[in-house]
């Protein structure tokens, strides 16, 4: 056996058997004792720009063009950057200057019963399908400076195909400028793009393109020193989570305790919940605050009548922190982290808009914050004060669950939806219609799991074990979990959390972190 020695700082020599003697095993990317787990980290000087086809409201594409109305048509996205002048000084910069990552695009698709995660567009690109979400994701160091281009093309040739054509079936592109995000200052939205025929300036239809930009944290570095994303730990029995602490106070009758308080919050620690789960939003000078309401009411005094007091609703966003306080709308996130114990975990729900499908907003609140400032105040706030708690964050909103995940790698996010639902009124994104394509999306975004309505889960239990098989973790919530019997049912079921009123009155049936 030959031994070879090698120098180090130590006094004794280091010996290594030589290679010929070795039995290397070189590994496989992304597997670990037999599990495959690969990852695509989190945002860190690079944007994120994600182009949407969808069918929320109607068709995106829109055909006037009467030779066309009855084509099928197959949709790429291309991208380019735009060239721009640079004098001699600039040249000399950019010749040392840091090198750049390169600009990539891939796309995913999701649907009520698959998805297909991140990959290379095929020549043509794909056909647009009624039930299926269609996205485009581009990573780039350059976001305000591509020209990215839509190309139809027809899938039934047929007729329209010109012999020696060097693009076979491409009949129109319909083009948008990168800088378009900066000049409208919004990270979320919609815009209408004309499809122009390839060959002349004829306009065939229009396309409407849904569009989020995210950005990284500025001035927050995460690590790999703690990264629970998709970790979790498989317990003998479901968690409990005191909902709004110990329970939404608001329809409930002889409670000393009100919801979303320090107080609620150790009521519920008290009685055994492992998790409270609470909302934040922001005031209007961005102050995090713990409140479960998008408006709040204001009452005033009539001119002339000291007896009767009329309310008014008013958002939340458009107060101050020293208004809401007047209000009683008092409690601080950093508060909260300060005055909680650290072994009672944080389920922070985070609060936005939704739409109906009828096109009204919740709250009637149309437009809201910048979500990329929204989420980087929050998400600062519990980073830096969380130490050692266990947080998991949820929303109903897909597009913060999918920031979330690309902002930071340490804490794991819950997409919340309430599915089909008699109760609630049915949501504008497809990606909240349903419980499945929850599943789907979750599976896609690479989220730890879903928080779904007890309402749907209940009609249809098999999901709860079908979204375990996929990967997920599965929370319930709804006032249907205040009924024992359904609890035991979704326990039985193997149910992961469960998120429900105590009203103090009986210990939560489980806490693994009592002792």
């Amino acid at each position: 056996m030959e031994l070879y020695g090698l120098f180090s700082i130590d006094l004794m020599p280091v010996y290594s058997l030589a290679e010929s003697h070795l039995d290397i095993d070189n590994g496989q990317f992304g597997f670990h004792n037999g599990l495959q787990c690969v990852d695509s980290g989190w945002l860190t000087c690079q944007t994120e720009i994600r182009l949407r086809l969808h069918y929320s409201k109607t068709s995106p594409v829109s055909i006037t063009k009467k030779k066309y109305k009855k084509s099928r048509f197959r949709i790429k996205l291309t991208l380019e950057g735009v060239e721009e002048e640079e004098d001699d000084e600039e040249q000399e910069q950019s010749a040392v200057a840091w090198h750049k990552m390169t600009t990539t695009l891939e796309t995913s698709m999701i649907s009520g019963d698959a998805y297909k995660s991140r990959h290379s567009q095929p020549e043509c690109g794909y056909a647009l399908e009624a039930s299926q979400w269609t996205e485009y994701v581009i990573h780039t160091m350059d976001p305000d400076n591509l020209e990215l281009t839509f190309d139809f093309f027809e899938e039934d040739m047929g007729e329209h195909v010109v012999p020696g054509d060097a693009h076979p079936g491409t009949v129109g592109t319909a083009c948008l400028l990168s800088s378009f995000f900066v000049e409208s200052g919004k990270d979320t939205g919609v815009v209408t793009l004309p499809i122009m025929k390839r060959n002349s300036r004829q306009t065939l239809g229009k396309v409407r393109v849904d569009y989020l930009v995210i950005r990284p944290i500025e001035g927050l570095q995460c690590d790999m020193s703690s990264s629970f994303t998709k970790y979790w730990r498989k317990r003998s029995a479901p968690l409990d989570v005191g909902h709004r602490g110990a329970g939404s106070t608001h329809a409930a009758k002889h409670t000393k305790v009100r919801e979303n308080t320090i107080a609620s919050f150790k009521s519920a620690a008290n009685h055994g919940a492992a998790y409270v789960e609470f909302d934040v939003h922001l005031s209007k000078d961005c102050v995090p605050i713990v409140y479960h309401d998008l408006t709040c009411c204001i009452s005033t005094k009539k001119k002339g009548d000291k007896l009767s007091l009329d309310l008014f609703e008013v958002p939340v966003k458009d107060l101050t922190y020293d208004q809401l306080q007047q209000l009683k709308v008092e409690e601080l996130l950093t508060t909260i982290f300060q005055a909680v114990p650290e072994n009672v975990g944080f389920n922070i729900e985070l609060k936005w808009v939704c739409q109906m499908k009828d096109g009204s907003w919740e709250g009637n609140l149309s437009s809201y914050f910048n979500m990329n400032l929204f989420l980087d105040i929050i998400l600062t706030c519990v980073l830096q004060r969380a130490g050692k708690r266990r947080i998991v964050f949820s929303c109903f909103d897909p597009d913060v669950c999918t920031m979330v995940r690309q902002k930071q790698n340490k804490y794991p996010i819950l997409f919340l939806t309430q599915g089909i639902s008699e109760i609630y009124p049915e949501l504008m994104d497809i990606r909240c219609r349903t419980t499945q394509i929850a599943m789907s999306f979750a599976q896609s975004e690479n989220l730890l799991g879903i928080s779904a309505h007890t309402e749907e889960l209940l009609q249809n239990l098999e999901h709860i074990r079908e979204a375990q098989s996929k990967g997920l973790v599965v929370f319930c919530w709804g006032d249907l979990n205040n009924d024992h019997d359904n609890r035991t049912k979704l326990r039985e079921q193997g149910i992961d959390g469960l998120i429900y009123d105590s009203r103090c009155r009986v210990r939560y049936s489980f806490n693994p972190y009592w002792d």
